[in-house]
Parts: structure tokens; sequence; C-alpha cells
């Protein structure tokens, strides 16, 4: 054999190897996230039975070899922990995650680089917007079954990062918001306020805003009207506020999208920053992570005394439609972001051509355009995401005598059927002061426990 055929033949192999390297690494990549995907399952299927303890097995051994997705697990870890009356834990928690998003929102150029050269899930995960305004909700309701102590400082703070996410949004931009602000933090800390009798002004500002937010939320015009003449509840009487976390939360799943013209442009953008990759006249569709909503549950929760319904609980929050908003906002940079990593990737598969020299060598460039192909084609969406979220998030407030109260909960699905009843909790009401009753029904059943303080 000719020294010239020897040396093409060894490129030809070094490149096949290469390419077979890829695939190999592509597949095992692929069966471990298939793996992933089934343990993530199991979590989710346990809490749905109510084997919170099964539940919660499953996230440690997530967590004992996280892959990337350790915050969103932690995130699921602490509604289990929650509803399993351990408040502390989940607040812990959720203050990790919290501090952790706060962090990763600060771009890394490096993760950039690795994702153009794989996906999004080589991205450290920093939350939906909906994520980070909601792990505020669930630390004021943690700390609200704990000692309180936080617990308006963290509905405060549901306001503040929302206002930061609709700043970043609207900046360069004479857009309206892309979403809706979330009422549930203002109507919190206007709760736990109006107990204290000494800031009336900050009550009335946040009963307030939970009408201009959510209008359409009844009970915050009559809750705004009593703010106004300074009362907190009739004389011998105090105030139930019962929280209820209603159906199944958003989810993610894996869509191809064909780039529309504004996500064509910012990639376009992108690609002239870097200077190293030009816009195709052509894009074909691309990989991403779509949210979508899950099963909505019940209609609503009627508190019962004595087996009569005394109250309903209310849609305050709309989780679902909530994600499903900011995703429609977010979705052009996503897209944009899938195409460039797309066009990145046949730039360095050409790139590698060149540099092997391998444009006469038929086997060599088949060999490497097949590579690259297999490249694109496993490409995943990233759908990592905190699992265990609501549909909705429902309240509750009821004057009741004070004294002890038996009570239970029933939720009340379509066509006005109603589900089975809790059990009877134990509810002390104390005169002038509140009581917090917090519970979860994800489907027909009540999942975890009845939470009292």
């Amino acid at each position: 054999m000719a020294k010239r055929e020897i040396e093409c033949f060894g490129k030809t192999v070094n490149t096949l190897r290469r390419v077979i390297a890829i695939a190999v690494c592509t597949v095992l990549l692929s069966m471990l996230t298939g793996c992933r995907s089934r343990q993530v399952h199991d979590l989710r299927s346990q809490y749905l039975r109510g084997n919170l303890g099964a539940a919660e097995s499953a996230s440690v051994k997530l967590l004992e070899k996280p892959k990337g997705d350790a915050n969103v697990v932690r995130l699921d870890q602490a509604v289990v922990q929650l509803l399993d009356g351990r408040p502390a834990e989940a607040e812990q928690n959720l203050r990790l995650v919290r501090d952790q998003f706060d962090h990763l929102k600060q771009k890394s150029l490096t993760e950039d680089v690795v994702s153009l050269g794989t996906d999004d899930t080589q991205r450290a995960y920093s939350g939906e917007d909906y994520e980070r305004v909601l792990i505020r909700v669930f630390l004021s309701l943690s700390s609200l079954f704990t000692d309180s102590a936080d617990a308006a400082a963290y509905a405060l703070q549901v306001v503040d990062e929302q206002q930061q996410i609709i700043a970043t949004h609207e900046s360069g931009s004479d857009t309206a918001p892309p979403f809706k602000r979330v009422a549930i933090g203002p109507y919190l800390r206007a709760a736990i306020l109006e107990e204290r009798f000494t800031e009336s002004s900050d009550v009335r500002r946040s009963r307030l805003q939970v009408v201009e937010w959510e209008p359409g939320f009844e009970a915050g015009h009559v809750d705004h009207a009593r703010a106004a003449q300074g009362n907190h509840s009739s004389p011998g009487h105090g105030v139930l506020y019962v929280v209820a976390l209603v159906g199944q939360g958003p989810h993610k799943v894996q869509t191809s999208a064909r780039p529309t013209s504004e996500a064509l442009l910012i990639a376009d953008q992108i690609l002239s920053r870097t200077g190293k990759y030009t816009l195709p006249p052509t894009v074909a569709p691309v990989p991403i992570a779509a949210v979508v909503r899950q099963a909505a549950g019940p209609a609503s929760i009627n508190l019962l005394s004595s087996g009569r319904v005394v109250g309903q609980t209310e849609t305050i929050t709309n989780v679902g439609q909530l994600a499903e908003q900011q995703f429609a906002a977010n979705r052009p940079a996503i897209v944009a972001r899938a195409v460039v990593r797309r066009i990145a990737k046949k730039g360095m598969v050409v790139a590698m051509k060149k540099e092997l020299g391998v444009e006469r060598n038929n086997i060599a460039d088949i060999a490497l355009t097949v590579g690259g192909m297999a490249w694109e084609a496993t490409e995943k969406a990233d759908l990592r995401c905190w699992d265990l979220l609501p549909d909705r998030i429902q309240v509750l407030r009821i004057e009741l005598p004070a004294g002890e109260h038996q009570l239970a909960l029933q939720p009340t699905l379509t066509n006005a059927v109603v589900g089975q009843a809790t059990e009877q909790v134990r509810v002390p009401i104390r005169d002038g002061r509140n009581t917090w009753m917090l519970a979860s029904f994800p489907n027909d059943r009540l999942v975890g426990k009845v939470l009292v303080r």
C-alpha cells in the first residue's frame, strides 16, 4: 500500500474513531438521562399516591448522584417535607435553592460555550421565572407553620422578585409586562400584618395590590373594604385562613419548534457578537422544552364544620397559567439559543473536516457528516422543572368564634360532585388572632397532612 494511501487510511480510521466515540457517548448519555427521568417520575408518582415517605426516599436517591438537577429535586423534596408536617426542613431547602438560583442568574461564559457543543442540560439550572417567584411563596408558607418570624418578609420578597423579573423583560422594550403579577404575596403579607394592628397602611397597600393584580378574586374586594376600616375581626372572634394547593402543576415536554422571525433576529444578534458564524437563509425546526399544564384537579375545597359547608376556597394564583404566560414571553429567546447551537455544531463539523483534511476522502467526509447529524439529532431539551407545584393556589378567610373547632376539608369536583372529606382536625381559634390551615389536593383526595398553626 502506498505511503499516501496509508496516511489517508489512518486519517479515516482516526476520524471514524472520533465519530464512534461521539455516538457512544451520546447513547450512554441518553441511557443515563432516561434512567434519571424514570427516577424523577417515581418521585412524582409516589407523591400523587400520597406515599410521602417513598417520595422523599426517591428524592434522597436522586440527590446522591445529582445530574445538574439537584436544585429542582430539593424543591420537590421541600414540598414533601412541608406536607409531611416538617416546615422547618422545607424552609431550609427552599432557602438553599433560592440563594442558588439568585447566584446562578449571573451568566457563565464557560457554560455557554459548553452548551453550544451539547445542549441546555449542560447549563446550571437557575429556575424559570415563575419558579423563582413561587419559592418565596412557599418560604412564606413554611415560615407560617414554624415560628412565623420571616413569613411577612418572604411574602414581600414575592413582590420584589416579580418586579425584578418584569423590569428585566421591560428593559429596552415598550411592550407590556409578559405576565400578570402574583397576588398571593401581598395577600399573605396583608393577612400577617393585619393581626398586628400596627401597620395599617401596609395592610391597605397590600390589600389594594391584591385587588389590582387579581381583580377576579372576589374575596379580595371584601378584604380591601375591611382593611380601610382597620378591622381584623368581630369581637370574640378570630380568623381562620385556609391555603389549599390544588391540582397538578405545570411540567415540561420536548417539542419541535420552527424558528420565528423574532427568534431568528435574536439568534442573528447572538451570532454577530461572536463573529464566528452567520445565520443561514433557512433553519430547520429545533428541539425546545415547552411548558404544559397538567390535570387541573378539584374546582375548589369546601371547609366543613359538623358536616356542613361553612366556606369554600377561591383561586388567588393560577400557577399553570402563570407558567404558560412566562414561557410564551421567553420562547423566542429559548428558540434562538437552540438555533445558535444548531449553527455552531454545523460549523464545528465543517471546521473539523478542514482540520483533518478530509475534503478528498469520501469515507471520512461521510463519516463526519453522519456524526454531525447524529450529534444534532440526539440533542435534548432541558426538561428540568419544579415538578410538585400545584396548578392553583386557593385561599379562604373565615371568621369563627373563639374556641376549639372540629373542621374538615372536602374537594369539589366538576358538576358539583364532591370528593371524600378529610378526617376532622382540631382547630383552635383565638380572639383577634389568625389561625392557618394548609392542605394539598393534587387530585380528588388529600395528599399529606392538614397542617394547622
